[in-house]
């Protein structure tokens, strides 16, 4: 409970946080032209969560793929035929716990940073974040390019960890670098990271950042990036994951915050960033994301 009350100590500090006005020196003004009106129907098409995983988690099973689609269907249009099918996501700010060199630590520069599996520290750490397991699956298309895989992008991705505690930053973590990674997209623009569910911490909907590169040898700056942004993960996904051991403090912060209140994705509704879930905790969960970004603004 200590540490869990010295990071949101920490981030009652950061005023700015997740605003952009000091850290994220490279934000973009946020799209306002995806509202929330409809966001469901048009996110169940962008986000789809499956079946993988673990032994030993505990959870009440979600809704199936099909009577999600189903939905989707009757409640909006799908986006693959909507003309917004690729526009671009929404440019959010990195925080002030991005590890990649913009504000303190870098990790973008450390041998082993890229991998797939981001669960354990790498290094002079092998220390592994405890927490319900969640495969990452993020395919980068070309916004500009009629939704084109962008084949050879490199993401970077990195989350807090079961108590709320960004590695490198918070004080009780400090000395991890564990939940972050960098991944080459394949041909098909798939990139696949392998972590554990994030806290909900105070003050904030629960999300995963992560930032696009032009490719994997651009990604050692975060100038040359071309993307920043945040997936917020699903309400019903967190009550399943926050009722099992570890993210007790996560169920009174969920209850604090929403979507429309959060600080990054009540201006646009999150309605290209927001998942929805199938398969149960007791399985496991897997996210998968659409990213068109702008590869002409490296």
């Amino acid at each position: 409970m200590n540490q869990v009350l010295d990071h949101v100590h920490t981030h009652r500090e950061l005023e700015d946080h997740d605003r952009g006005l000091v850290f994220d020196l490279n934000t973009m003004d946020r799209r306002r032209v995806l509202k929330l009106l409809g966001f469901g129907g048009l996110s169940a098409s962008l986000f789809t969560i499956v079946g993988c995983g673990p032994a030993g988690a505990t959870g009440t099973p979600l809704a199936s793929a099909s009577a999600t689609a189903a939905a989707s269907a009757t409640a909006a249009p799908s986006a693959t035929t909507s003309d917004e099918s690729c526009a671009v996501i929404p440019e959010e700010t990195a925080g002030p716990f991005p590890g990649d060199g913009s504000n303190g630590p870098d990790v973008l520069s450390e041998d082993g940073v890229v991998r797939s599996d981001i669960r354990s520290s790498f290094g002079s750490s092998t220390t592994v974040a405890a927490g319900v397991p969640l495969a990452i699956k993020l395919t980068i298309q070309d916004a500009g390019g009629d939704c084109a895989p962008l084949a050879g992008a490199a993401v970077y991705l990195w989350h807090c960890d079961r108590e709320g505690g960004y590695s490198l930053y918070s004080q009780s973590v400090a000395d991890e670098n564990y939940l972050r990674g960098v991944q080459e997209a394949d041909d098909s623009g798939l990139v696949t990271f392998q972590s554990i569910f994030p806290a909900c911490y105070s003050g904030r909907w629960p999300h995963i950042h992560f930032e696009v590169f032009p490719s994997l040898a651009l990604a050692t700056d975060e100038a040359n990036r071309i993307a920043t942004s945040q997936i917020a993960l699903p309400k019903d996904a967190c009550d399943l994951v926050y009722a099992t051991d570890g993210y007790s403090q996560s169920i009174q912060n969920l209850s604090q915050v929403t979507l429309a209140s959060d600080n990054v994705f009540r201006d646009d509704g999150a309605a290209q960033q927001l998942g929805t879930v199938t398969g149960d905790v007791a399985g496991g969960l897997t996210v998968t994301a659409t990213i068109p970004v702008n590869p002409g603004t490296a």
